[in-house]
């Protein structure tokens, strides 16, 4: 099995009987194929609550989901992935669309672009996804919003340019102010060769950090780093802490995202603090600060497979945990300074403290790391902003155990 086909994340029926309809149509000419995939295939889409479809994905740890939550997939983009956005639309416009799926996400971007465009500026995104059934599929769904068909139209054209199809069956015109560039092909690469400081936005929709880990390592965030402009956004849905350390090891100020669809919000990463909507909350500083479960990913070369990064990181987790950074076990680091009713759970939390020289919840090393967020603030700014304090609290918890406090 190669890369691309393990990368897939869609239903492995859906996913073979796209492919086959569309080599059907390049084999015969005839448009029939495609003008029935939807209706054949509609049993592997879901109707969310919005309206919009999403799909159903493979078999993943014993379970199938969708694409996008249940709230509503059409929703969540504008939620998640444009809310989070400070663009001026009076300036051109660019944005990187990493695992594109269905296209909902570009649809958004479109949609918003010509809600504040007066049609003298430009838009131009570049939609990646290793995947061409998938993209099919973004094809064959009923559109959610007119701006969808716009991007369709490209999707068929990269399709039709790549083999996979051969009919020009989109009718939407794309507009002269809006350029759409599809790449099928790993993310990885594709990045590598765009050039620097070119993205207000940056779009990271992987499937889960469980499938992909190879899009969420901090070695990718640094090519987001050079690709990014100063004021540009990345947005993304996950709250992992791993996600979360990635971008900061990778340079980037962090905040939390708009919640939707979940109990947490997801994340929005920057080079400048002042463009986030919010820092992180304080638990969540603290585990990526201070916790094994804020080592991230990573993938020096961009070409590592997904097992051999969750191993490496399962490898580094273990070598730091106690040693340069506390056990995430029972979120250790979020009870320091707390008041503690559970005694067993205290004992828990103190035996793991002791193994990095804290000698209680409410110890002066306790006091001297988190002394770091009194200046706390939800809002985020230069001043005051969850990356500095993070690193700050990393820095302090090293003090303790180094023996310099």
């Amino acid at each position: 099995m190669t890369y691309q086909d393990d990368a897939v994340v869609i239903d492995d029926d859906v996913f073979e009987i796209i492919k086959e309809a569309f080599k059907s149509e390049v084999r015969t000419g005839d448009s029939k194929y495609r003008e029935e995939l939807f209706l054949q295939t509609k049993d592997y889409f879901v109707k969310t609550d919005d309206g919009s479809y999403s799909i159903k994905s493979r078999l993943i740890n014993n379970k199938v989901e969708t694409l996008h939550t249940q709230s509503g997939a059409i929703s969540e983009s504008f939620k998640k992935f444009i809310a989070p956005l400070k663009l001026d639309y009076n300036e051109d416009i660019a944005i990187l669309d990493i695992c594109a799926g269905l296209g909902y996400n570009s649809s958004a971007a479109i949609f918003d672009f010509l809600k504040h465009t007066d049609n003298t500026t430009n838009l131009k995104i570049d939609m990646v996804e290793i995947s061409p059934e998938t993209l099919a599929a973004g094809m064959i769904v009923p559109s959610p919003i007119a701006e969808h068909d716009i991007v369709k139209k490209a999707i068929e054209s990269q399709l039709i340019l790549s083999g996979f199809a051969s009919l020009n069956l989109e009718k939407t015109s794309i507009p002269e102010n809006i350029n759409i560039n599809v790449f099928i092909e790993d993310a990885r690469l594709t990045v590598q060769s765009l050039p620097d400081n070119t993205y207000d936005a940056i779009f990271l929709d992987p499937f889960s950090q469980t499938m992909a880990p190879e899009l969420f390592s901090c070695d990718l965030f640094r090519e987001f780093n050079r690709l990014i402009r100063d004021d540009g956004i990345v947005t993304t849905y996950t709250s992992s802490a791993p996600v979360r350390g990635g971008f900061l090891e990778a340079g980037f100020h962090i905040g939390e995202g708009p919640v939707f669809g979940r109990f947490q919000g997801g994340t929005i990463a920057s080079l400048n603090p002042d463009v986030l909507l919010k820092s992180l909350n304080i638990n969540d500083e603290r585990r990526v600060a201070l916790s094994d479960v804020g080592v991230p990913f990573r993938d020096i070369t961009l070409n590592s497979s997904s097992k051999e990064i969750v191993d490496k990181r399962n490898e580094e987790r273990t070598l730091k945990r106690h040693h340069s950074l506390i056990s995430s076990a029972v979120k250790t680091p979020i009870f320091l300074g707390e008041d503690m009713d559970d005694e067993p759970l205290k004992r828990r939390v103190e035996r793991n403290l002791a193994k990095v020289n804290i000698s209680g919840v409410k110890s002066e090393e306790a006091y001297y790391i988190i002394d770091a967020q009194n200046d706390y603030s939800e809002k985020s700014t230069y001043e005051h902003n969850s990356r500095d304090r993070i690193l700050e609290m990393n820095k302090r918890l090293n003090d303790v155990i180094e023996g310099r406090f």
